[in-house]
């Protein structure tokens, strides 16, 4: 079957799926401290429906899918989601989760099939930790990352950060230190303008450039080779011990190579990060489509997704949605 193409020619092999707007942190990056609101339990995917967009899907070349939220595992019985998509032919199945509640499900997830995780772990000082995310979580996010480590086909372990000026800047190092002490992947990720409150400015991006930069001078650091694909420039320490990657999507984007869609937890499916429409694909399973037919919607869709998501550019338009209601 002919592959998932977008308009400018990229072929399309990821999707990223959220299954809940709901979390159990409040990062100020994400969401609002309260009065956050959240979909109607009826208005989620169910899990079957999840199931066969993504056997559709990866009939024509997706091949990389992964759960995100909000915090997908408050969603209940994830495992059985997980289970369902293993069955399906797809190469990469993994989780980006908080961490919070990882370790009491690691083992079911694994049994299930998942076959990656990356934790979110913006400080490792746990005063920062609880500025950050607004819960003092710390302990069972660095239990979970031990957890994972008795698992040896979750590899590699992953650990996202997001780097903000004056919130994170004491926290590089420590971070860095963390991927050379344990067998974890630490990534910097530049603050994006997905903030509920949308209070974002380009002064307060850290950027990766400047992290590597203080990684380097006090761990010499060597660049690897990643796929044209990657979102992630990846280092590893000179003397062997550990990796580190840079996301940097404010200063240096990626999105010439793009091949990613993302999937709300609602169906609305998003072909940028900084979409400012939506394509329902909820729409079409609920309304009676054959998969010919939700096939059809999402080539539609994808040959519609954007050239690049134009942060730098004059009049840019910030995304529709914030960060914990389109999916990590």
């Amino acid at each position: 079957m002919e592959r998932l193409v977008d308009g400018f020619g990229r072929a399309i092999t990821s999707l990223r799926i959220s299954v809940t707007d709901r979390c159990n942190l409040r990062c100020t990056y994400c969401m609002p401290e309260h009065g956050a609101t959240f979909l109607p339990r009826t208005e989620l995917l169910s899990y079957e429906e999840i199931e066969r967009l993504v056997g559709v899907a990866a009939a024509v070349g997706v091949s990389e899918v992964r759960l995100t939220g909000g915090e997908p595992l408050v969603r209940r019985d994830l495992p059985e989601l997980v289970r369902r998509l293993a069955r399906l032919p797809v190469e990469d199945l993994s989780l980006t989760t908080n961490g919070v509640l990882l370790e009491r499900h690691l083992p079911a997830l694994v049994a299930a099939g998942l076959r990656r995780v990356n934790v979110s772990l913006d400080a490792v000082q746990a005063h920062r930790f609880a500025q950050i995310t607004r819960r003092d979580e710390l302990p069972a996010v660095m239990a979970a990352l031990r957890a994972c480590e008795d698992h040896p086909q979750l590899r590699p372990i992953k650990v996202n950060a997001v780097a903000q000026r004056g919130v994170t800047d004491d926290e590089v190092l420590g971070l860095a230190e963390l991927a050379r002490r344990r067998p974890y992947i630490v990534r910097f990720i530049e603050f994006m303008p997905l903030d509920a409150d949308a209070a974002w400015s380009p002064a307060d991006v850290l950027t990766g450039d400047e992290i590597r930069d203080r990684i380097d001078a006090r761990w010499p650091l060597v660049e690897l080779p990643a796929p044209a694909a990657s979102t992630s420039r990846r280092f590893a320490f000179a003397d062997g011990a550990g990796e580190v990657g840079f996301i940097n999507p404010v200063s240096q984007p990626f999105c010439r190579t793009c091949d990613r869609i993302r999937l709300t937890a609602d169906g609305q499916l998003r072909t940028c990060l900084f979409s400012t429409r939506e394509h329902d694909l909820r729409a079409v399973m609920r309304d009676g489509g054959d998969d010919a037919t939700l096939l059809e919607a999402l080539r539609a869709a994808v040959g519609q997704k954007e050239l690049k998501h134009r942060i730098n550019e004059p009049g840019f338009v910030p995304a529709s949605r914030s960060m914990h209601q389109i999916g990590g």
